[in-house]
């Protein structure tokens, strides 16, 4: 087995390609190492004392280093504990699955509940999501959460690599902005949440 590693636009964050499924369904972001309880391949890459966030994806893992942490040396370490995993085909969770993992924007909440007058527009909305962003943030390592809309404002939440990225404003401001402006006359704005 062979696992790729892809930079993202993040420099604290590695994408690691394991060239299989990783999540079925959905993703999973886990931001502590209180979190990572839940999966023990999450957990042994917490346990390097070198990594503050690790996000599933369908195909891949992207792992976020601590500030000040070396990625020449912490590098081999996750390849080594994704290859033992992938190899040993290991449960990616206690209990042997992904039973109760929801998708992110269910298991986030919203920020702001959503009006049923609004209902075409949050639609529209969540179709662009799915069909043209979360696609391109995947492919950097991370995903989206949707976290409400009101009176023209689109809540999101950016997560894996993309939490915490450098050009993360710029993502939401001048790409997701931009896009559900253009096809949404009715988004004025997009926040981060």
């Amino acid at each position: 087995m062979f696992i790729e590693t892809e930079t993202t636009p993040n420099p604290s964050s590695l994408k690691f390609l394991p060239g299989r499924t990783v999540m079925p369904a959905g993703t999973r972001e886990f931001a502590s190492p209180e979190a990572a309880e839940a999966s023990p391949l999450a957990e042994a890459v917490f346990n390097t004392g070198e990594v503050v966030n690790v996000f599933f994806g369908s195909d891949f893992v992207t792992v976020t280093a601590a500030p000040g942490a070396s990625w020449s040396a912490l590098k081999p370490e996750v390849v080594t504990i994704l290859l033992d995993h992938f190899v040993s085909e290991a449960p990616l969770f206690v209990g042997g699955s992904a039973d109760g993992i929801s998708v992110p924007g269910e298991e986030i909440g919203l920020l702001v509940e959503d009006r049923e007058e609004d209902a075409e527009v949050i639609a529209s909305i969540h179709e662009l999501l799915e069909t043209r962003v979360r696609p391109a943030v995947a492919g950097d390592g991370g995903d989206i959460a949707y976290r409400g809309f009101s009176e023209g404002v689109v809540y999101l939440t950016l997560q894996g690599a993309c939490a915490g990225c450098p050009s993360s404003t710029m993502t939401l401001k001048q790409g997701i902005e931009s896009l559900l402006k253009h096809y949404v006359p009715e988004v004025t704005e997009v926040r981060a949440a």
